[in-house]
């Protein structure tokens, strides 16, 4: 029996979802809420939003949803796969408790410190006062300074000295510019190294690993200018099998225990954002939901039944899933808005979707339609995704894409896969 799907969210990563899951020959009518109009070809939009949860039960009892897939992290955090999992929808997703292992970055670090999994030295701070204190007695620079709420990636920086730190603080906390996330801090030992991410299927009891990706957060080539959502990734990431193993058991592992120790329920992905320093894989931080744009990337080298997995997740049987991969390699470059990350400029007119070479997929981030033209709605505007026989080609198919494309002021990284 067809098994009818409900995708929460409107992004690229949604989109992906959606262009994945309707591979399946599992899957019956795909809808998205709120979706968009570019993802149309794999997921009927519904006009509710991510955060109207009873709207979205009713729509489940309805439309006979066999499976609601919730993408964002605020409906996570805000309890959405507790509210639908009480009227017997079956979530793929975990629950609010869970949820805050990424909705706070203090709970998350102190869950790290209970289970023994790797990571950095940190303190929490209430209030910047202490906050500032603690800036102005640090001997080792540079610092991380977060805030601990959800900022839409965006919370985190890296402060070379105490003018840059206190300066954080004060925006954070003072200043507010994320809102109550900024209400605490976390201060962070500043780790050197790669970074990765490492996306796993949950189902509370065991846990399958998907390629390692790697992202680049920074706007611009070189690593340079502001952090953003992610303006690009590529996956696999070639790890030694030692490094791999410690990130299955060290990491992943011990994160699985430590939910079954404090009998935290989980169905979902993990989602481990790791440094890969000279002492080791250490986790930065936990998210409990796809990555973005990491997503877009991965998911294009699953060769398996997604949707088979996701249901052996939501219903405790994931221990039997062997998820198969495509051989090569995958690459996805990220086209942003005029003025993204601080005030993207929306409405500019989208050209050259048709003239997209056969083989890359563009997944639909921050677009609206408007009479009959595509036009930008957000900072993330496209990812563009290509497979290749290696990396070189996965990039080559990538960027041949993305150059089809223009709108005004369309900025996209042009490093994507190198090591700054």
């Amino acid at each position: 029996m067809a098994v009818n799907i409900l995708i929460i969210g409107s992004g690229g990563r949604e989109h992906a979802l959606a262009w994945k899951l309707k591979r399946s020959p599992l899957a019956g009518r795909i809808y998205a809420a709120p979706g968009s109009e570019g993802m149309r070809a794999c997921a009927r939009p519904v006009p509710m939003g991510a955060l109207e949860f009873d709207k979205i039960a009713d729509f489940c009892a309805g439309g006979d949803i066999g499976l609601c897939v919730i993408g964002p992290e605020e409906p996570l955090a805000k309890g959405l796969a507790d509210h639908l999992a009480a009227k017997g929808v079956k979530v793929f997703g975990p629950r609010r408790q869970a949820a805050m292992l990424e909705a706070s970055k203090q709970l998350a670090k102190e869950f790290m410190r209970r289970n023994y999994i790797p990571t950095a030295g940190f303190q929490s701070h209430y209030d910047p006062a202490s906050a500032k204190e603690a800036v102005r007695a640090t001997k080792k620079w540079p610092l991380v300074v977060k805030a601990d709420g959800l900022a839409a990636g965006k919370g985190v920086r890296v402060c070379p000295d105490e003018a840059s730190a206190l300066s954080a603080v004060e925006d954070f906390m003072e200043k507010r510019i994320f809102g109550s996330s900024g209400a605490r801090v976390v201060l962070e030992e500043f780790l050197e190294g790669r970074e990765a991410s490492v996306m796993a299927l949950c189902d509370g009891k065991d846990f399958v690993m998907l390629p390692v990706a790697r992202d680049h957060k920074r706007l611009r080539d070189g690593d340079e200018g502001p952090n953003t959502g992610g303006m690009g990734a590529v996956a696999p990431v070639d790890l030694d099998a030692e490094t791999l193993e410690k990130v299955r058991v060290d990491i992943l592992g011990r994160f699985v225990e430590g939910l079954k120790k404090e009998k935290i329920p989980y169905c979902g992905v993990i989602f481990a954002g790791l440094m890969l320093s000279k002492d080791g894989p250490k986790a930065l931080e936990f998210n409990v939901r796809f990555g973005d744009p990491e997503t877009q990337t991965v998911l294009p080298l699953l060769k398996s039944d997604l949707l088979a997995h996701m249901l052996a997740c939501a219903e405790g049987r994931l221990a039997g899933e062997r998820p198969e991969l495509h051989a090569g390699a995958c690459a996805t470059v990220v086209l942003a808005a005029a003025g993204y990350p601080d005030s993207p400029a929306t409405g500019a007119e989208i050209r050259g979707l048709d003239r997209v070479p056969a083989g890359a997929e563009v997944f639909h981030a921050g677009t609206a339609a408007d009479g009959g033209r595509l036009k930008v709605s957000g900072g993330r505007v496209l990812g563009v995704s290509a497979r290749g026989a290696d990396l070189a080609g996965a990039l080559r198919l990538a960027y041949r894409a993305a150059a089809a494309i223009s709108f005004d002021g369309a900025q996209y990284r042009r490093d994507i896969g190198k090591e700054n």
